[in-house]
């Protein structure tokens, strides 16, 4: 031990209670003794430090302390002392990124107990924020895609349009832009890591994955949400941009009519923050943006046009009006995958080798079977990954003999590919089930679970507690559905895309708008066959949301979580409704509300959908006064 170290191991600095925020708030703290000799810094003595003070060398980094529970940020503090009993809480303000008016009269309780429903209050905003949490989103895609394959996206960052977006200051925004399947989503997710390893503190990062299929991420307001969490997620203190705001309006700042316009506002002052300095913004498929794309865009535009030292990246499908849009703004950077072809190709091959080894080793091929399947992707592929994701997908059950010809029979591009999944559909004995199966899964506003699938099409398997029924189905459906943790979704945009635009024949004999009336109809069938006064057994009305668990193991309301939020806007999307009995007195609708109201007010909160049903009730009064002065005009 160096002659200095017992003496630092001792220092009173280290059991003072204001001083915790002084070691963690800088990016840098010098340490000299008394004489002025300087012993080193927060980074070199960190492992010293760490042992002194039991505070994790991650923190002592420069890391957000967000990524560190409630109790063992107020574990730091336990051995420090303060001239004041409430000092103990106020030296805490900054650990906790709150802010509190002093008040030294009420004790040490008393501000300890003002921190913690500080620090609840701002939790509470946060998690009302939150749709889902885009860092499990990208955990979720890299896993259905089969994990992220660093040979394949390492191309990008040697590009001269990446160097050039990331070093200089004029350079703000960076479009990656490609055709379907040529695999945007994962160089995304590869820049997203490596910009989570290239810095020696932890970058302040935001991104969102836009899904045309699921409407939590389908829309404008979902994505600033999104961005939004993420920010205040690393950074707590920033709801103090609007903890204000939403202390009087509560959840529906973020949900009611003027969601975009309060969100867009709330993350334009965010983004003035000097602690989002150097910050990196990444939007994915922003062809997926169902809703409003166009405003997302412009605020995208606007904003980086105003604060240069904010980093953007966009991905999108080949549309002229983001082109137009982003050639208007001189501080973008467009990559094109398509002028990019040997690169992408090379990665192509790349994962194609990937994927023929997990096939090689799963059905034991033999080296001419690895080879001839690896030759015939290879001369097909085109530099899609989609395709070959898709191929191997197909593959994966085939002996090699079997590969060795299956491989050679997929014809190249996605569109012939999915032609030849539909022909097959239709041939196998499951056709009419299968059709449905993907009707309804092109019209729902989010993934299904097989529960709620198997509740909403028609002469399927009954029974849910026997999923394997229904997984057969799902697999039978080709290659345009997968299923994750027994939820139904598309294994791509382009494969609902198809469906709706090249196969409309096929899966909608009658129409969409048939299908949407199915659907409502359906829901409200089975609302009626499920719901019933108190369905958990609560007993209490009062009880608080948090604690309304269901009575057992099976959640009765499991199978119609999708109907309760949705089944409005499938009767709004139907165009049909006027022709059927459905608003007609002693209608289905007219026998759900007079019946089952109540029950499914009650279902709606348990599900946490309160806002979705205040919503639908509104514009459902709209629609019948709508009807009303229609049937009116006709008669007159």
């Amino acid at each position: 031990m160096r002659s200095w170290e017992s003496e630092f191991y001792r220092s009173r600095w280290f059991t003072r209670g204001w001083t915790l925020q002084e070691l963690l708030a800088p990016r840098s703290v010098e340490f000299f003794n008394c004489t002025g000799v300087h012993l080193g810094s927060k980074s070199t003595l960190a492992e010293h430090i760490s042992e002194i003070t039991r505070i994790p060398r991650s923190a002592l980094k420069g890391n957000t302390l967000s990524q560190f529970s409630r109790e063992e940020r107020f574990k730091w503090s336990q051995s420090r002392e303060t001239s004041r009993p409430e000092d103990r809480a106020y030296s805490l303000l900054g650990i906790f990124d709150v802010d509190m008016p002093i008040a030294y009269d009420e004790g040490a309780g008393g501000a300890i107990r003002r921190l913690e429903e500080a620090i609840e209050r701002r939790n509470i905003c946060i998690r009302d924020i939150r749709l889902s949490d885009p860092r499990d989103d990208k955990k979720r895609i890299e896993e259905a895609k089969g994990g992220l394959l660093k040979d394949a996206f390492c191309w990008v960052l040697q590009t001269s349009e990446f160097k050039k977006w990331r070093s200089t200051e004029d350079s703000s925004i960076l479009w990656i832009k490609g055709d379907p399947g040529k695999g945007k989503t994962m160089l995304l997710c590869g820049i997203i890591e490596e910009l989570e390893k290239s810095s020696e503190r932890t970058p302040v990062l935001s991104y969102f994955f836009c899904q045309a299929t699921d409407r939590r991420a389908d829309n404008a307001t979902a994505v600033l949400r999104g961005l939004i969490y993420m920010l205040v997620h690393q950074w707590p203190s920033l709801v103090s941009h609007f903890q204000a705001k939403y202390d009087t309006a509560g959840k529906a700042l973020f949900e009611d009519v003027n969601a975009w316009v309060a969100l867009a506002g709330i993350l334009r002052s965010m983004l003035e923050d000097p602690l989002l300095d150097g910050a990196y913004i990444v939007v994915d498929a922003l062809d997926e943006c169902s809703a409003d794309w166009d405003k997302l865009l412009r605020f995208i535009v606007a904003t980086s046009s105003t604060r240069a030292n904010i980093k953007w990246i966009v991905s999108s499908r080949n549309w002229s009006d983001v082109e137009k849009a982003f050639r208007g703004a001189g501080q973008a950077v467009k990559l094109s995958l398509e002028l990019n072809e040997d690169s992408i190709s090379a990665a192509v091959t790349t994962y194609i080798q990937f994927k023929v080894k997990e096939l090689a080793e799963r059905n034991r091929y033999d080296q001419v079977e690895r080879d001839v399947v690896q030759r015939n992707l290879e001369c097909n592929a085109r530099g899609t990954f989609l395709w070959v994701a898709l191929v191997c997908q197909e593959l994966l059950n085939a002996d090699g003999w079997e590969a060795k010809g299956l491989s050679q029979e997929f014809p190249p591009g996605l569109e012939p590919f999915y032609r030849r999944m539909i022909e097959q559909i239709l041939r196998s004995k499951r056709s009419k089930l299968c059709k449905e199966v993907l009707a309804i899964a092109s019209v729902v506003r989010r993934p299904l679970s097989l529960g709620e699938m198997s509740a909403l099409v028609p002469g399927g398997p009954s029974d849910c507690s026997k999923p394997e029924a229904w997984v057969s189905i799902v697999e039978d459906c080709g290659s345009f559905l997968t299923l994750r943790n027994e939820v139904i979704s598309f294994v791509h945009q382009s494969a609902k895309d198809f469906l709706i635009r090249q196969a409309r024949s096929d899966i909608f004999p009658n129409a969409i708008s048939q299908v949407h009336y199915d659907v409502c109809t359906r829901s409200l069938s089975l609302m009626m066959r499920t719901l019933r006064r108190d369905i958990y057994g609560l007993e209490d009305p009062g009880k608080h949301i948090d604690e309304a668990n269901p009575p057992h193991s099976f959640d009765p309301l499991a199978a119609t979580h999708y109907s309760c939020v949705y089944w409005f806007d499938h009767l709004q999307e139907s165009t049909t409704f006027s022709d059927k009995d459905i608003l007609r007195n002693g209608g289905i609708l007219d026998s759900f509300l007079r019946g089952y109201y109540l029950y499914w007010l009650e279902a709606s909160s348990l599900s946490r959908s309160m806002t979705e049903a205040q919503v639908s009730m509104s514009k459902l009064e709209t629609l019948l006064q709508n009807e009303v002065c229609s049937l009116l005009l006709r008669v007159g």
